[in-house]
């Protein structure tokens, strides 16, 4: 992506750093997240056209709070970038200029009428607007050379910005939806104030992408993709198959934590709608025998990204007698939330889980990585697919974790509670079809319960599972809202499971959004 204009997000721990980046890629800007004390030759190295720091949960002035990257701000002096502080952000500003920062006399959380001030450059004509606060700070006083540039109702400063030197602050946060207008002040920072030009699309990912590819693979090599079944594999592996043709050699694993027919339904998929070589490697006895009795849900991802490996090992080799060498890349469907959630790199963000495909990987890896879709969030990588040709009906089909169904079974996994489950998922899955609910949720899905309940089936008293139902909207699974469904769909699911899936009494329905839960319950 190193062609486009680049904004840098600095991370110092928020909820919402992941909505920043969002934001201004969907204003047609790429962004890069970097923790906030990153090294300043890594930011050199991405000589972005603008930065942004995040807000976050301490105090500037705590002991080991976190800090601007050392030579930051002379670095961006000299080479004319424009900083916007956003939240903490904005105090680590006032703080670093000389200005002071204190704990508010009350809390500011919430929709905040905001009130901007004459000779703002940032709020040029700006009417008043709801913003969403969450701090415990304030600015008390704006260093030198900067000015008040609005206030919240209450009177407190809720932006500052020092025109000739490039520096802005806003002490609420515009990257979240209740904020009025946040994406135009992010557009006018952006637009009016840095002077970019926006120049992210997926059609010029795409170009660049066959063209990173065919660099890296070169003219003569060949590559195996990992197909899960799922659109961040299936998208990969359309591009690097217009890449290289088929010098791609597709691999779908079944490793028995697969859904419903999954084998046979996705093996269809794969040659008659998006003709792409590929051969099934049934490995499910040997999964199933690595994870028994493993219940940590970081160990199972673990588990299933070192065994995946050795099945594409085995796999380069029986290759290997055809082309006459090994492949030397693997193709992974890799994305920018599976990054961020896996290694966030830096002490002021936590590991959400590891991702069997980035945190799960051996050390030793004999393959050299190829992960076009690193860099993107679902919903566009849904894009690229479309700009592709890929059907769209395969496109929305809800994603699945690559772990499988081993995340959705909570605690040991067993063949039973295996079955189980994909009778489970299987009658709710169709449901969600047949009331028209399917393209309305981002993900739905059954859950595996380690519990048993107490039920009344046929005149006889039953001891008997408990499964879970999820279902979720969102626009990229960083954030996500639970799925208000009316309480006939609810019922009418609940009596097909219990009357349809033997050993299962009771169905519960998860009301959790993210945050604060994630999406997979492991």
């Amino acid at each position: 992506m190193s062609s486009h204009s680049t904004v840098v997000i600095l991370d110092y721990g928020s909820q919402y750093t992941q909505l920043i980046t969002r934001r201004v890629r969907d204003l047609g800007y790429f962004s890069r997240i970097l923790p906030g004390d990153v090294a300043l030759e890594r930011i050199r190295e991405l000589a972005p056209k603008a930065l942004i720091l995040s807000g976050g949960p301490s105090s500037v002035y705590d002991a080991g709070a976190p800090a601007l990257p050392q030579g930051l701000l002379e670095y961006r002096e000299q080479a004319g970038i424009p900083v916007l502080g956003i939240c903490y952000g904005m105090q680590l500003l006032v703080r670093a200029f000389g200005g002071e920062v204190a704990r508010a006399d009350s809390r500011e959380y919430g929709r905040m009428l905001v009130h901007p001030q004459e000779g703002s450059r940032f709020f040029t004509g700006s009417p008043n607007f709801v913003a969403w606060m969450s701090h415990g700070d304030e600015t008390k006083q704006v260093p030198d050379g900067f000015i008040t540039s609005a206030r919240s109702e209450a009177g407190a400063v809720a932006a500052m910005e020092n025109g000739e030197a490039g520096l802005y602050g806003l002490q609420f946060h515009p990257e979240v939806t209740h904020t009025e207008g946040g994406s135009e002040l992010l557009k006018r920072f952006l637009g009016d104030i840095c002077g970019i030009s926006p120049d992210w699309s997926m059609g010029s990912v795409l170009e660049e992408q066959v063209e990173t590819i065919r660099a890296q693979v070169g003219p003569d090599k060949h590559v195996i993709c990992a197909l899960s079944g799922g659109v961040d594999s299936a998208v990969a592996a359309t591009l690097v198959h217009r890449a290289i043709g088929d010098r791609l050699h597709c691999v779908f694993v079944d490793h028995g934590l697969l859904r419903f027919r999954e084998q046979e339904r996705v093996m269809q998929l794969f040659r008659d709608k998006l003709h792409l070589p590929v051969e099934c490697a049934d490995v499910s006895d040997r999964f199933l025998s690595k994870l028994e009795g493993v219940v940590d849900p970081e160990q199972k991802r673990k588990i299933i990204g070192r065994e995946f490996i050795s099945v594409f090992e085995e796999s380069a080799e029986r290759i290997s007698k055809t082309i006459g060498h090994s492949p030397e890349f693997l193709v992974q469907g890799t994305l920018y939330p599976d990054v961020i959630e896996s290694s966030p790199g830096h002490k002021h963000s936590a590991t959400i889980k590891t991702h069997h495909n980035v945190g799960g990987l051996p050390k030793d890896l004999r393959f050299k990585l190829i992960e076009p879709l690193r860099e993107l969030f679902k919903d566009e990588v849904r894009e690229l697919g479309r700009v592709m040709g890929v059907p769209d009906a395969f496109l929305q089909r809800h994603p699945f974790p690559g772990p499988g169904l081993a995340v959705r079974v909570i605690g040991e996994i067993t063949r039973e509670r295996l079955d189980v489950l994909r009778q489970v998922d299987e009658v709710y899955i169709n449901a969600l079809h047949e009331f028209g609910l399917y393209s309305k949720v981002w993900q739905a899905f059954a859950v595996f319960l380690p519990v048993k309940s107490v039920g009344v089936q046929g005149d006889g008293r039953t001891h008997d599972h408990v499964v879970a139902l999820r279902a979720v909207t969102s626009s990229d699974g960083m954030t996500a809202d639970w799925y208000p469904f009316d309480g006939k769909f609810l019922g009418t699911v609940s009596s097909r499971i219990c009357n349809e899936v033997r050993g299962v009494n009771r169905v519960v329905y998860d009301i959790s959004s993210k945050p604060p839960a994630t999406i997979e319950w492991e």
